[in-house]
């Protein structure tokens, strides 16, 4: 185990340059990442490994939650009343850490990727009066198979637990591109959707599954111990295996720009003409997706509705109606390539104000058809809203607020390609 010389390094905590600093040199205080986290609430171990972390010898474990370490130490010392403060368990939370890269030492005569030293976590701290501060945690070990180990776990956790909101406003998923977009000023108006049912509002959001993507998201929550790209894979494939259509109801008030809106004046054409303009479509169905943004995101890099813009007042409702497996797995992994996701003779798309979906489905399926139905609630069903699950039991109404809020973002006009 590689053990740095004493005052050989500046902390951990801050990083720095592998050269001698003084050793007055000081480590963010350890009240601002240590405290009681409960063995239990830290999640299923992921990854136990020794490494260096502030000039001692330490055992390092990931979970899915956080990340914990103690030093390695000889047997107590009899008498010693300091030990438990100068040796005890610290600890930082894996939704902490925004960034990860492998620690190098490079020198003007070495050629190539220079001398692994081990990993430095990118860390946003809590502070006091409300402040945050960034700051960098060291693990040193020179191994290069135990630090590619921890690397990649590091890069699994991280990655596309999709925000497909600031993918879709940035572009890219690039913290830098998204702090100077911030620091520049950059504001771009945001169209937003209400969800309620029965009259009563669930919530505001950008995105919503029915049917496969909400089954999909319940039974990826049934496995939170598992890492989120695992979950994901894992919950993907068992709701492809149980594949199952839903019975649905679905009306849509058709998008209308605002030239149409302005000949509709210049005509004089009454008010009540809207609810005319309602559409309904009835039917087995595998998937209904309702998107205001274009959802950016690993899996689709074009994103989930790439003909839709940020701010230009309307939806995407795109309905993936019942067919075989092996043809929604197509037009599944379309989402990943080049190809137009919509080509396919039972998928349809329509650009929307509002949509009701109602479930004509009247009996509960039994836990072996749907296992998702344990972990919601008796005749109600699962809803993907933004990456969270919603449970609703009767029919949710979706409306459209067209720039209703103002965002830190570019324009995407020239950043998502048209089909």
């Amino acid at each position: 185990m590689p053990r740095g010389r004493r005052g050989g390094r500046v902390s951990a905590w801050e990083g720095g340059l592998e050269e001698e600093a003084p050793q007055a040199a000081a480590a963010v205080p350890p009240a601002l990442w240590a405290s009681q986290l409960q063995p239990e609430a830290a999640g299923q171990i992921l990854l136990r490994g020794i490494f260096e972390i502030g000039r001692s010898s330490c055992d390092v474990v990931l979970s899915e939650r956080a990340l914990r370490w103690w030093p390695i130490t000889p047997e107590r010392p009899a008498g010693d009343s300091k030990y438990d403060i100068l040796h005890k368990e610290e600890f930082i939370e894996v939704k902490d850490i925004f960034s990860v890269k492998l620690k190098r030492r490079y020198s003007a005569k070495q050629q190539g990727s220079g001398t692994l030293l081990g990993i430095t976590l990118f860390i946003c701290l809590k502070k006091e009066q409300n402040k945050l501060k960034d700051s960098m945690l060291d693990l040193i070990n020179l191994s290069e198979d135990h630090c590619d180990v921890w690397f990649k776990q590091f890069k699994k956790i991280l990655a596309g637990s999709t925000n497909v909101l600031a993918h879709s406003l940035h572009g890219i998923p690039h913290v830098v591109t998204a702090t100077l977009h911030i620091i520049m000023g950059h504001i771009q108006p945001v169209d937003v959707c209400t969800f309620s049912t029965t009259g009563k509002l669930l919530r505001f959001g950008f995105s919503a599954m029915f049917g496969f993507g909400g089954r999909t998201l319940a039974l990826a929550e049934k496995h939170r111990w598992m890492s989120p790209n695992q979950r994901r894979d894992f919950a993907v494939i068992k709701a492809l295996a149980k594949l199952k259509p839903e019975d649905c109801e679905i009306s849509f008030l058709p998008f209308m720009s605002s030239q149409d809106l302005q000949g509709r004046k210049v005509e004089g054409s009454p008010k009540s003409e809207c609810n005319d303009r309602w559409q309904t479509i009835q039917g087995q169905i595998l998937n209904i997706s309702i998107m205001a943004i274009p959802c950016l995101c690993s899996v689709a890099p074009r994103g989930l509705a790439p003909n839709t813009r940020l701010n230009n007042g309307s939806m995407a409702l795109i309905i993936a109606r019942n067919t075989s497996r092996p043809e929604f797995i197509k037009h599944l992994k379309r989402y990943a390539s080049v190809k137009n996701q919509f080509n396919f003779p039972f998928v349809e798309t329509y650009t929307v104000e509002e949509v009701k979906i109602r479930p004509r489905t009247n009996s509960t399926p039994s836990l072996e058809e749907n296992e998702w139905q344990a972990t919601a609630s008796e005749n109600s069903f699962p809803w993907n809203v933004d990456g969270d699950l919603v449970e609703v039991a009767s029919e949710v109404h979706v409306k459209l607020h067209p720039r209703l809020i103002n965002l830190y973002g570019g324009s995407m006009e020239e950043m998502i390609p048209k089909l």
